[in-house]
């Protein structure tokens, strides 16, 4: 993609030392967004912000844990004192967590995989509301997963984390609908090659699955202005928005 059609926005991908937040940050910069990106690993950071300089393209770095939540609001003011403003967030820092029997995992395990998968995203939430609201355009984006609508057995934790996580972005997105230039996505990627889809499935060949920058496209579309769906899942391996279904 040539065209700069994040040009001036300003983007913040958590999650973005690798995988497919790497590749967003990537594909964000390369749009004309300046990237905001967070992560725990610094190598991580620093490697992806030499890529994105060797493209022209700027960010930011934060290296962060996503279980800071009080370094999360601090991010918030930061943003605001120096942009007064937020144009895209996206919320793509996960962990998988146990894959185990239900009666078998710890708590101290199923609290993190919430800390992060959830509570994390709440705290975001909370406090680039107020920045994504002075953009003339605010999208946010956050990567769910089949397993949050799908009962497979040993996905207790990082299912209930996804279907969790996608409940409150919808209740968010109905929450600014019509009132405000805000626009909320959840994104299911399928089965991708990633580290985490590597611990889940070790026996998986990776070469069979679709690469974390395939997917990118259909982000920055979703980061930029003329984007207008809210309130919905764009699922990649279909291609497709859709809307959740009420149970039947």
């Amino acid at each position: 993609m040539t065209e700069k059609v994040l040009s001036g926005r300003i983007a913040l991908v958590t999650g973005a030392s690798r995988g497919i937040g790497r590749e967003t940050a990537l594909a964000f910069a390369k749009a004309g967004a300046h990237v905001i990106a967070l992560a725990r690993t610094v190598g991580g950071l620093e490697s992806l912000d030499d890529e994105i300089k060797a493209i022209g393209g700027s960010a930011t770095l934060v290296p962060l844990d996503l279980t800071d939540f009080d370094a999360l609001d601090r991010l918030g003011l930061s943003i605001h004192e120096r942009w007064g403003k937020l144009d895209v967030l996206v919320g793509n820092g996960a962990t998988l967590g146990p894959i185990s029997p239900l009666n078998h995992i710890e708590p101290k395990h199923w609290e993190r995989v919430f800390a992060i998968n959830v509570t994390a995203n709440f705290r975001l939430i909370r406090s680039m509301d107020p920045l994504l609201r002075a953009s003339k355009a605010g999208r946010a984006i956050f990567i769910s997963s089949a397993a949050g609508s799908n009962a497979n057995a040993y996905w207790g934790c990082y299912g209930a984390s996804k279907a969790a996580l996608d409940l409150m972005c919808r209740d968010w997105a109905e929450e600014v609908r019509n009132i405000t230039n805000i626009k909320v996505m959840l994104v299911n990627p399928g089965r991708t090659r990633t580290r985490m889809r590597a611990e889940a499935a070790p026996g998986e060949d990776p070469m069979t699955l679709p690469a974390p920058h395939e997917i990118t496209p259909h982000l920055v579309a979703m980061a930029a202005p003329d984007w207008q769906e809210t309130g919905k899942i764009f699922d990649f391996p279909r291609r497709a928005v859709l809307s959740f279904r009420a149970p039947a």
